[in-house]
């Protein structure tokens, strides 16, 4: 039996059907997932640059650690993700009761993903050995994921609740908190690591203890905001948490699933384009380092619009709301190309000064790189608008629960389209790099026509069912 509760007006969700009113709830949700986004990016980016403070070997050890920790992380934020949309829907419904459901299901199964994980964490160094790894860097990663491997559990849970707080309106707290993680990492693991304050230098081993406090300290403050305001309170997340709901359950493991595989497909690419690039020269790597940190930095705008956009198709198809649910999609996708496009031009047009960013330019291959570096930026540039595309396509299809069949078709664009042409342009056609980013290019082109087009007859399905 479906609890009903009457849906307050949200920022997520303004009431207003208008242009002007979409655009402003698009903006007021979008703008702190996209800054959540970066401060995300952001603590990554300071222990790397905290440990790169102790030598080669240890910055190596770190760049390993954090991909194997990353890979299984957003496998399994496929499965938080899922949520996003289950909640969003039985909220615009105003079903309290699958809200709960959906939510403490969700829990349940970042936990049970988290345990199946496990052998994965405790045979890391054998893994990376088995990928050619040098041992001895192989054992310093694999001794920080036995530490750090205690936080991704923090981070599944943490996006579960996510789910919930941005489907009512409350992004801005998601903000606060990945700020506040940011701060807390930095300082902490600046201590820790390299041993100021009076405290011992720790090394990896200080940032696996800080990066698993500091995911825990952001997972209890959101559940005690949660707990706090009356407008979460009411769903009684954890009023006999032991009871399944296998319906619910097997929805979050049925959508999910699909969502964590398209997710991953994307990023193991990249991860494979850097594998690639390695084979061309050491130059071309850093080069190629460089104009994917510019790419990754612009691509947290259209990722967190994604997450907007998800919420809030979710809540106009869970009321019904046809009308509310394309102009919603329209105004986001409108958004997202604006930025893209600013971005994108920005990439096009100053290639070498960006890239500037990321060498020492008084070092002496520094010329040689930012050679590379320029041309991979400006297809980044042009790659900004694609990618968002295909990013934001992703999302929408998410808030109508449809997963199984973009997975497929974001699978063929990633690899048979994207790889397979990488590989030809940058060897048999002797392209080099810049073969490997066209190819990329063309593979996410494929992507964002297929998603949209996805979209688009999903709306025009739900068009035909209305009339």
């Amino acid at each position: 039996m479906s609890t009903t509760i009457e849906i307050p007006t949200t920022v997520a969700d303004s009431g207003d059907n208008s242009w002007r009113g979409h655009i402003r709830a698009t903006l007021t949700l979008g703008v702190p997932l996209i800054g959540a986004q970066l401060a995300q990016l952001g603590i990554h980016t300071t222990d790397v640059v905290i440990l790169g403070q102790l030598g080669a070997q240890t910055l190596a050890a770190m760049v390993l650690a954090g991909q194997f920790l990353f890979t299984v992380l957003i496998f399994g934020s496929g499965f938080s993700i899922a949520v996003m949309p289950m909640v969003a829907q039985a909220y615009g419904r105003g079903d309290a009761t699958s809200v709960r459901r959906s939510l403490r299901m969700g829990l349940w199964v970042a936990i049970v993903y988290w345990v199946l994980a496990q052998p994965l964490f405790w045979n890391a160094e054998a893994i990376l050995l088995a990928f050619g790894q040098k041992p001895d860097v192989a054992a310093l990663a694999g001794n920080y994921v036995l530490i750090a491997e205690f936080g991704i559990l923090p981070a599944l849970l943490y996006n579960v609740f996510r789910a919930l707080v941005s489907a009512i309106g409350k992004a801005s707290v998601i903000l606060s908190v990945t700020i506040a993680m940011l701060a807390l990492n930095s300082l902490f693991a600046y201590a820790l690591v390299l041993g100021h304050f009076g405290l011992p230098a720790l090394g990896m081993t200080g940032a696996a203890i800080v990066s698993v406090a500091v995911q825990f300290a952001g997972l209890l403050f959101l559940i005690a905001y949660v707990e706090s305001i009356e407008q979460t309170r009411k769903y009684e997340l954890f009023v006999r948490f032991w009871r399944p709901d296998w319906k619910a359950f097997f929805e979050v493991v049925h959508l999910g699933l699909p969502i964590g595989i398209t997710v991953l497909a994307e990023v193991s690419l990249f991860s494979v384009a850097s594998l690639l690039m390695g084979q061309i020269g050491t130059l071309q790597l850093a080069a190629h380092g460089i104009a994917l940190q510019l790419a990754s930095i612009s691509f947290m705008v259209p990722l967190g619009l994604s997450q907007a956009a998800t919420v809030r198709v979710g809540i106009a198809h869970g009321r019904g709301d046809l009308d509310g649910l394309i102009r919603a999609s329209i105004t986001v996708m409108a958004i997202a190309t604006l930025v893209a496009v600013f971005c994108g031009l920005l990439l096009f047009f100053w290639p070498t000064y960006f890239g500037s960013w990321f060498i020492n330019v008084d070092s002496a291959d520094a010329a040689a790189v930012l050679g590379f570096a320029g041309p991979f930026i400006v297809v980044a540039g042009i790659f900004q608008l694609m990618d968002g595309l295909q990013a934001i396509a992703s999302g929408l299809l998410r808030g109508l629960k449809d997963a199984r069949v973009p997975m497929i078709l974001a699978l063929i664009s990633y690899w048979p389209i994207g790889f397979l042409l990488a590989w030809v342009l940058a060897f048999p056609f002797g392209m080099g790099g810049i073969g490997i980013w066209i190819g990329f290019l063309i593979g996410l082109c494929a992507a964002s026509v297929l998603l949209c087009g996805r979209f688009y007859l999903l709306v025009q399905r739900h068009k035909e069912m209305a009339r």
